[in-house]
């Protein structure tokens, strides 16, 4: 019994120091003026892919990168966190949330979606397309104003896995220092996860492992958006159920095809289709019914189920303390 408060007890910490972060991410999102621990992490791949990434054993070594980059995140802010504590408790405590709101990209990934959306709205189609190219990795230059919306509405839904609820549902379980291990892993993907002759064999273990760090939070999203939803009258609740399930794993990705098949069903819209990288022709999967075609309003719609997502998230953390101290 002791354990099981004890337990809850570090349960519940995590959850206040998660609402505090979620709260400081929405109010200064990432500040250009404070060196943002992403950045570093992100700075250590760079230097090491290049010594590392070459010859043979590169499998071997791309292993060695994700631990040692996973491993060092974990114990640097735990390390902080600890000195900070036998400084001053409160000191531990205002890091612990300040490194999980580093970790959680709400304000960022919301200003994102509607810096495309302005110049859209002004049928400055030049501009949207510069502002997607900042947060896609398929070629932006002829897009037709659809298609940017396309690209703008896939973002938001996928962003939302990594992003948002997936730090949330680490630091729940280990608190800062394990959802910056959680970024590490997602740098790391981000950075060397990619299947061409580069990173095919030094990426393979950073992109596995980035699948099965946001297996479970994928698929909570997609969960977390649609009971959202009642509150949303344009949603199509019925529609968005069955499409997640028959669509999502038409995605190239094991988790990415969650949260944009289920927005795809929520706005009763098309995703998926012809995307160009480097001048390559890439088709994905459709995924969704159409029942009109893809709007401007869909960018902040999609913004309003990712922020949705969350809420919801939270709130069933806390109902669930509610629930075992009524117990």
């Amino acid at each position: 019994m002791k354990s099981e408060k004890k337990m809850m007890t570090t349960f519940e910490l995590n959850i206040y120091f998660i609402a505090f972060a979620v709260i400081l991410d929405l109010l200064i999102g990432d500040p250009r003026w404070i060196p943002h621990p992403v950045i570093i992490i992100g700075k250590f791949i760079d230097v090491i892919e290049r010594r590392w990434n070459r010859n043979h054993h590169k499998r071997m070594k791309g292993l060695f990168l994700l631990v040692g980059i996973t491993c060092g995140a974990y114990l640097t802010i735990s390390g902080i966190i600890w000195i900070l504590s036998l400084i001053h408790p409160l000191l531990s405590l205002i890091a612990e949330v300040y490194f999980i709101s580093t970790t959680i990209a709400m304000k960022g990934l919301q200003q994102a979606g509607l810096e495309v959306m302005k110049p859209l709205l002004q049928n400055d189609l030049p501009k949207a397309r510069l502002k997607l190219s900042y947060i896609v990795g398929r070629d932006t230059e002829d897009l037709p104003k659809s298609e940017i919306v396309r690209g703008t509405v896939e973002t938001v839904a996928e962003n939302t896995v990594d992003g948002i609820i997936s730090p949330i549902f680490w630091a729940i379980i280990g608190g800062a220092p394990l959802a910056m291990a959680y970024r590490a892993i997602n740098t790391l993907d981000s950075m060397v996860g990619y299947k061409n002759e580069r990173y095919i064999d030094f990426g393979w273990a950073s992109a596995r492992c980035d699948d099965l760090a946001n297996y479970i939070p994928a698929r909570l999203t997609a969960f977390f958006m649609w009971i959202f939803a009642v509150f949303i009258p344009y949603s199509k609740r019925r529609n968005a159920l069955l499409i997640t399930f028959r669509d999502a794993k038409k995605h190239p990705s094991p988790n990415g095809g969650w949260p944009e098949a289920m927005t795809a069903g929520l706005l009763g819209v098309i995703l998926g289709g012809e995307n160009k990288y480097q001048g390559k022709v890439s088709y994905r999967a459709e995924m969704g019914e159409y029942y009109r075609p893809l709007e401007i309003d869909d960018i902040k719609k999609s913004i309003v189920y990712m922020h949705g997502a969350w809420i919801v998230f939270i709130l069933t953390l806390y109902a669930g303390v509610i629930l075992f101290h009524l117990i």
